[in-house]
Order: structure tokens, then C-alpha cells, then sequence
């Protein structure tokens, strides 16, 4: 219940999408989960409420209350979580930032995009079909593999190879820092600071195209 005359604090969702279980931390298709890990170890976040089919938490940022979201309800079905968010927080598309994976970008690279279709993505499927718009603001992480790939699937669940995850906690810690460029500055300065192809070799040598 809102009090008269009191100013609540407006919000955003910061969504990292992933996949809960043990199994499949480090796993390229739990890039989402990770970044929004990486904020909450910066902002002295617990993630351990449970709200909207969620683990949770949240910070304030000036005049806004950030609300970190790893949706427990499988990739395929995030939307059901976003969702309810908006539903419980009253909130709409203009609050949302959605952080996932993308197999078609090589290793470490950031693209930062305010609409848009899902590239095949069906975490981002899943929340489009649920919210009825494109309009929001997402930034995909590329995973691409140095390799041709005979198995997408088990690839993006699987935690990345040793040798591979010398360059996951630097790739991380970019996509934190874009991720708080757009909550900070909005995504249009975000977009021109980390949609860089080349950008990627600053925390790993770009691998070549995963044949998806």
C-alpha cells in the first residue's frame, strides 16, 4: 500500500538468465545467473529471497531500488518469473534489463540492444511471449566456442573447459560493469561503449564462428 504524500522508489529488474541446479554453474548457458552474481558480490547483494519463482535481492541506486533476479523456473519458461515481477512490482518493459548468453557472438563479446527479436534464444522467447513486446533492453554474452560445434545443446549446458574458464571471470566482470553503465547512464551510452566487436579481445582472443 502506497503511503499519501511518501515517494517509493522506482524500480528495475536486472534478470540474469540460467538454468538453477549445481550442474550446470559455469555453463555457458548460465552467463545471465553469473553477471548478476558479479552485482550482487559488488553491491553486497544476498540472493537468497525467494519472490515471482525467483531467488533475489536488491539495492538502491540514487533514486531507483534495483531488484537482481535469477529466475528458477528453466530458460525456456523465464517469462513466467518476469512476468510476475511485473505484476507484483508494478512495473513494465521500460524497467527491465535482461542479461544472456548468445552462442552466435565469439567469446567475451557484449551487445547491448533496447528491442529486438529473440536470435533463437528461447530464454528471451519465453519472456517476449509472456510481457507481449520486444521492447526491452537486453545484452547478450557471447559463448562461442574456438571450435565447430556437433552439439549446441550439450555445449551451452555444460561448464566450460579448464582451459576456458581462466577468461569466464574477466568476461564476467565486463558484462557487470556494462551491465551498471545502462542502470547508471541508460543503455544508449552502454550500447556505444560495449558494442564493440574488437572489445572482446580485452579479456580474451576472439574465438572463430561456432558454425551455429
Amino acid at each position: 500500500m502506497k503511503l499519501a504524500g511518501v515517494k517509493l522508489p522506482d524500480v528495475k529488474l536486472v534478470v540474469g538468465l540460467g538454468n538453477p541446479g549445481p550442474e550446470y554453474e559455469c555453463s555457458p548457458h548460465n552467463m545471465g545467473f553469473a553477471v548478476v552474481d558479479r552485482l550482487a558480490e559488488r553491491h553486497d547483494v544476498g540472493l537468497t529471497r525467494r519472490k515471482a519463482h525467483s531467488l533475489c535481492g536488491h539495492f538502491l541506486l540514487g533514486s531507483e531500488k534495483i531488484w537482481l533476479v535469477q529466475p528458477q523456473t528453466f530458460m525456456n519458461n523465464s517469462g513466467a518469473a518476469v512476468a510476475e515481477w511485473f505484476r507484483k512490482e508494478g512495473c513494465g518493459p521500460e524497467d527491465l534489463v535482461v542479461l544472456a548468453d548468445e552462442l552466435d557472438l565469439p567469446w567475451g563479446t557484449i551487445q547491448i540492444r533496447q528491442r529486438g527479436g529473440s536470435a533463437g534464444h528461447h530464454g528471451l522467447e519465453s519472456i517476449m511471449e509472456a510481457i507481449g513486446t520486444q521492447a526491452f533492453t537486453r545484452m547478450r554474452i557471447g559463448v562461442a566456442p574456438e571450435h565447430e560445434l556437433n552439439d549446441p545443446v550439450s555445449y551451452l549446458l555444460r561448464p566450460v573447459r579448464t582451459e576456458r574458464r581462466r577468461s569466464l571471470g574477466p568476461v564476467v566482470d565486463r558484462a557487470a560493469d556494462a551491465a551498471e553503465m545502462i542502470l547508471r547512464e541508460g543503455a544508449a551510452k552502454a550500447m556505444n561503449r560495449f558494442n564493440r566487436r574488437d572489445a572482446a579481445a580485452e579479456t580474451a582472443s576472439p574465438p572463430a564462428s561456432s558454425g551455429r
